[in-house]
Order: C-alpha cells, then structure tokens, then sequence
C-alpha cells in the first residue's frame, strides 16, 4: 500500500528548489518504485494510458499532491455515490435541451457567415429543400419548399403552403450570418522586429481587447485557379482547424498602469496577429506546398512593389488546408477566428460559452423552426409562406448587396409573389401581400449582468432562461409597435412560452437590427426580438441553454399559429 505521507517526507528531506534534472528524476524514481501499478497522474491528459505508458507521463508537482491513496479513493467513491450528488449532476446532464447541444455543433461548423450559410444549405437539402439559383428560372408549387444563396454568405429559404391563396401573407423570421472580427486586409504581409505578421481591418464593433492572448487561425472564402492553363476561377471555402496566430498583450512590467488605468489597445498599430518569426517564415517551416513566383500575375503579389501582398508562409498554409498549389490562389476573405469550440458550461451545464452567438443562435433557431415546422405535414394545412432570411453585413449597417439593406429579400417575394400569382388578375396582389405578412427581427438581446446591473432600465432587465425578449425603442431603433408585441406574445401564449421586454436606458444609446430596416422598405409589420445574452461582440460570448429552446419553440409556434393569430385582428388598423 502506499504510503503517502512518508513518500511526500521523503521529498521534504531531499533539498531542491526546483521540479526538474537530477532532483526531479530522483523523485520520479521513487514515485514509480512506491506507486506501481496504483498511481494516477491526475493532472496528465493520458492518465488513463499510464499504466502502460507511465515512463512518457509529463510528471508534474501537482500529480505527486494529488496521488490517489486508498483512503483518497473511498473519499471519492462515496462522494460520487452519494444520492444527492448523483441525483444533482444527472439531472443536470440530462436537462440540457437538445436544441442548445445542436447550436453548439452548429456553430463549430460555423466559423464565418460563408461557413454558417453552407451549413444551412446543407441542412436544408437534407431536409429536401430544393436549391434555386437567382440566375435562373424559377418553378415553385404550393406545398414546394426551397432556398437560395447570394454571395455564399446570406441564404433565404421558403416553404409554400399546399393551400396558398394569392394575397395572402409571409411570414418571416429574419436573422444575420455576421459577427464582428478582424479581416485580413488585400495586402496583410507586415515583416516587423524579427516577426511576420497578419494586416487586419476591424469588422464591426468588437470588443477588441477580448482577442489578445487568443489561440487564433483563419478562416473564409478563397477564389482559386486549379490547374493555370484552364483559366476558370472557382471559390471554395477553408477553415484551418489549428492555432496559426496570435495577438500578444504588452506584460504587465512594460506597461505599470494598464490595470488602474484600462487596457487600451490601438487597433490599427497593437491588433496585428503575429504569424510566424521571420526566420522561420523564410525556411517554411514544416510545409512542403509551393509559393507563388515573382512571375505570378495574380493577386497574390502586390503588383506595385513586386512583393508578395501575403506571406508566402500564409499562402502556404492555405494551400495545404484545400489541397492546391499555392500559385492557384488568386484571392480571398478571410477571417481571423478563435479556435476554441463553442462547449456547453456551468455547473449546472445551464449555459452555452462560444464565440458568434450574436447572432448564429437566432439564425439556428429560426432554420431549426422551418425544418421541424414543415415537417409534420402542417404545411397541408397552411394557406400562406414561411421563410427565413438570413443576411450578411448587419454589423457594419447593412447596406449591402447581401445585407438587409439591399435587395435580397424585396428580389426573393417578388418573385414568389408573382410565380405563384402568375394566374391571377387581381389589383394589388404584391401590396396585399406584404400588408398580410409579418416579419420576426431576430437579434441577440442584452441580458442583466449582475456585476453591471446599474447598466439597465430596472423594469427593463431581462434575464437568462427567462423567455425571448421583445424589444420597444420610441426612437425606431426597433421596429416593435404594440401591435406587432401583442401578435408576438399570443403566438407564445398559445404554446406556454414566457416573454419578456427590453428598453434602453434614456442615458445611453441603443443599437439597431435589420428590422427598422426591412419594416420601412417593405412595409411590412415587424417585431424585434432576441435571445438574452452577455458579452454580446466578445471574442467568447454567453448564453442560457434553456433560452434556445424556448427561442425555436417559439419560432416555431409563429410559423404554426400566426396565420390564426393574425385572423383575429383583421379589424385592426396597422
């Protein structure tokens, strides 16, 4: 049996200062002598191989502290087995709402909007949704559902009901495929003190300071030439799964007062990733693919200065991830993203920590509603069109050709309206249309910090696991009226779903959503809506499981009742 306390006398009596040569191997010897078969290595990863792999074993001080004696065993056999702590951590475990795992594996597929619309095409045809392209002819039937793309970044997906009367409404949830981060810029190679390093632009208002000391890499779209000779371009996507940079802070001992007076970081001179040392960008360290030649026309190299306008070492890299020569890359988009996965978390397992919440949580949501709304045979019985609408550029205002602010949406109704109205001749059938449609504007919500409360309106507050938030402004930074609020609150009423509302201190300015947006120039009515949330724009944000269950079954109760919620005040003025 092992004897602890006189193994960790033992140690006492031999001196060292430190964990390492001689002492540190003595230690080990003794440890391994005592322990046999019977040790475990807590604080290792491969603890679980270390009896037959205990000589590779990183022992480390904390290991040797936590040795597992047969008393320290029975303590933890017994709490493990203890009713109310199995009880507690099982239904802990088993509370966790599918949908809220489903948004975790959808966001790590989703690493930038071009990942996350790819995604969701890719559940859509599964779900038998038929691809159409802005390019080509339409041919859509009652009862048909489809979808299509724009710039590989924003996606509109339909389901027409089978009993599709011309004139009557869509029903819309509208959300953005975009978070804020850094960009790479056209020309981002920066040799600086020894380091290459990554030019970037800032994209939307993020927290920038989160992304220091950040395992980072990238991700995005890339235009290729495969095979020179052809001529044809194509775009394919990539995303490097491993840690390829990072953005250092200045250490405390360089910079007294960053914690009495703020960390605030220069965004165009302190937010550069570093990629590599020079040295070793020059050896191209541990990659084999090719570099472009001084000869390459593409935009690979800066024409004016006839240098590279990223780092071959970059180029490299991008190259092994999609399989081609690095000469065959002509351009690209690329993101800077943090590797980290998006995990379920809490002691309670109750809350989701991940980047791109804001706002890949509404837009799962509302692709999750469509799909499970339309697949029970409730599109039989529906009358109007359900859609969802997915944008990209919300975070830089939306005024874009995949924005809100462009015409991807007017384009999408417009054609359904007037194929599926193609026999009809009555007066006004578009304008009656949008006046019988309804538009859900779905953006993440700010939720009550309790380290900030003074931060909101006190009955105003929202909290986690509390119900979806509708959001009012009297400024029109949201589209919600009290019309639009009562028809958003009975589609939850008639499915036992909780509420909840939000309003911005009068001391504090308030943000925007697509919906003002899409409200104005489609006329169309609209509520603002969101998930309640912290860290809203940090690299890692924070959400309530509970809370994307209730946002799908609520999404989905809108797609199920609003037709008949929405009958019961035709009398309405609005």
């Amino acid at each position: 049996m092992l004897n602890v306390s006189a193994l960790r006398s033992s140690f006492a009596a031999y001196p060292s200062n430190r964990f390492t040569g001689p002492t540190w191997a003595w230690r080990r010897s003794v440890l391994r002598e005592q322990t046999g078969q019977n040790a475990t290595c807590v604080s290792c990863a491969r603890h679980a191989a270390l009896t037959a792999k205990r000589d590779s074993c990183p022992w480390r001080p904390s290991s040797i502290l936590k040795l597992q004696s047969p008393k320290r065993t029975a303590m933890t056999a017994r709490s493990a087995s203890s009713p109310a702590n199995r009880d507690l951590l099982s239904t802990s475990s088993s509370r966790v709402p599918p949908a809220a795992q489903e948004l975790v594996e959808f966001i790590n597929s989703s690493w930038t909007s071009y990942h996350a619309t790819a995604t969701t095409a890719r559940k859509l045809e599964a779900a038998g949704f038929v691809r159409l392209n802005e390019r080509d002819e339409w041919n859509l039937i009652p009862g048909g559902k489809y979808f299509f793309t724009r710039n590989m970044s924003s996606i509109v997906a339909f389901a027409v009901g089978a009993k599709y009367v011309p004139g009557n409404g869509i029903h819309i949830i509208g959300a953005h495929t975009d978070s804020p981060c850094p960009k790479l810029k056209p020309v981002s190679s920066i040799t600086k003190s020894g380091f290459l390093e990554v030019g970037v632009q800032t994209y939307g208002g993020g927290l920038w300071h989160t992304w220091f000391d950040r395992d980072l890499s990238v991700a995005g779209k890339v235009v290729l030439r495969r095979g020179k000779e052809s001529g044809r371009l194509s775009q394919e996507l990539v995303q490097v799964d491993r840690p390829i940079l990072r953005i250092p802070t200045l250490a405390i001992h360089l910079d007294r007062n960053v914690n009495t007076e703020g960390f605030r970081p220069n965004v165009e001179a302190h937010l550069a990733p570093i990629l590599a040392t020079a040295i070793k960008g020059e050896l191209g360290f541990g990659l084999t693919a090719s570099c472009p030649s001084e000869n390459d026309q593409d935009s690979a190299w800066h024409e004016k200065e006839k240098k590279p306008a990223h780092h071959p070492l970059l180029l490299a890299v991008l190259a092994e991830e999609l399989d081609c020569d690095a000469d065959e890359i002509v351009d690209f988009e690329l993101e800077v993203c943090d590797v980290q996965p998006s995990v379920i978390g809490g002691a309670a397992l109750e809350f989701i920590y991940s980047g791109r919440l804001d706002n890949l949580a509404s837009a799962f949501c509302a692709l999750k509603a469509l799909l499970e709304a339309g697949g029970d045979g409730s599109l039989e019985e529906e009358s109007g069109v359900r859609m969802i609408a997915m944008f990209d550029n919300e975070e830089v205002g939306s005024g874009s050709v995949i924005g809100a602010g462009g015409t991807v949406l007017a384009d999408a109704i417009n054609r359904i309206i007037r194929i599926l109205c193609s026999n009809s001749r009555e007066e006004g059938i578009f304008e009656r249309s949008m006046r019988n449609s309804f538009l859900v504007s779905a953006d993440m919500a700010h939720a009550l910090h309790p380290n900030y409360a003074d931060k909101h309106e006190s009955n105003h507050a929202p909290k986690l696991h509390a119900g979806l938030v509708i959001k009012h402004n009297a400024n029109q930074r949201y589209a919600t009226n009290a019309v639009t609020a009562t028809l958003f609150r009975e589609c939850a009423s008639r499915s036992g779903i909780p509420t909840q509302d939000f309003v911005v201190r009068n001391d504090m300015g308030c943000g925007s959503t697509i919906g003002p947006i899409l409200s104005a120039n489609l006329g169309i009515r609209t509520v603002d809506v969101g998930v309640p949330q912290l860290s809203m724009h940090s690299v890692r944000e924070m959400c309530g499981t509970e809370d994307i269950d209730i946002c799908y079954r609520h999404f989905t109760s809108f797609f199920e009742n609003f037709a008949a919620v929405s009958s019961d005040c035709n009398d309405i003025d609005f």
